[in-house]
């Protein structure tokens, strides 16, 4: 059986020498966030994935409503829920929602806050790993290409980007040149140069 295991967390109660673990009083710990098999005891890391940290901003789509809870798909190993009294609207499956992780409770549940429902719009998937590059130092990256193309965007620290209005495709274009060349150099004046052409 496979599990999503987080840096830090007990994989086997004896010691084992596997790569991406420690031992400590005997026991077995993983150092990354990867996914972990009882049976086979392997240890699988998981690139890039994101781990939810009290403030993140997050877009997500409501799976159902029961019991006076909201049940949000992150596109990630963890399910979000969202509680009634949370919240100020009433959403209902298939809406898409912006919130913010309030904590993660030890059942690898995100419990998320301050919903609001996000109307319209195009839903952009990315890795959550070039999320950072994305917004830029101090959100200037993507400070100057929503004023370049007149967007409205609103980026997920899980890897899910919302764009409404404006040049919806150059702004696209400009995020999937951002994801697909963050590691290299030039990179910001090569996507002002996009977004000139494109206005």
């Amino acid at each position: 059986m496979q599990r999503i295991v987080i840096p830090g967390e007990k994989l086997e109660d004896k010691s084992l020498r596997i790569e991406g673990t420690i031992i400590e009083n005997g026991k077995t710990y993983s150092t990354l966030m990867s996914s972990y098999d009882d049976e086979k005891k392997i240890l699988i890391p998981l690139e890039g994935l994101w781990y939810p940290i009290s403030g993140d901003t997050i877009i997500g789509r409501i799976q159902e409503d029961k019991f006076n809870v909201y049940i949000v798909d992150l596109q990630a190993p963890y399910r979000g829920l969202i509680f009634s009294k949370d919240s100020n609207e009433e959403f209902v499956a298939g809406d898409i929602i912006e919130a913010t992780v309030k904590e993660m409770d030890k059942t690898k549940t995100v419990i998320l806050g301050r919903p609001r429902r996000l109307t319209g719009g195009k839903l952009l998937y990315v890795k959550p790993s070039k999320i950072p590059r994305i917004l830029g130092r101090g959100n200037n990256m993507i400070k100057q290409l929503t004023a370049k193309t007149g967007t409205r965007v609103t980026v997920g620290m899980n890897g899910i980007i919302w764009i409404k209005d404006g040049k919806v495709d150059l702004t696209t274009e400009a995020i999937n040149m951002i994801q697909e060349e963050a590691h290299t150099n030039g990179l910001t004046n090569r996507v002002m140069s996009l977004l000139e052409m494109g206005v």
